[in-house]
């Protein structure tokens, strides 16, 4: 086994031995404070309604959402 090999061998053990720490089991009283606001994706729903509304609007489509795209951005 080359040294090349063997730094590529261990860098994939320490990356599979980090993202295996990642997993973890949630305790049921854990989960109160996953449910806050600011532990969401988007914790503004507003804006990310307008931001929602601009892309489509700007990209000539509607996809899943309720906005009616017309591609000038003006709408």
């Amino acid at each position: 086994m080359t040294l090349i090999q063997k730094h590529i061998l261990g860098l994939l053990v320490l990356l599979s031995t980090l993202n295996l720490t990642a997993c973890v089991e949630v305790r049921a009283w854990e989960k109160g404070y996953l449910a806050k606001e600011e532990m969401a994706w988007n914790p503004d729903i507003l804006e990310d309604a307008l931001a929602k509304h601009i892309f489509f609007s700007k990209e000539a489509s509607s996809g899943s959402s309720s906005a009616a795209g017309g591609g000038c951005g003006c709408n």
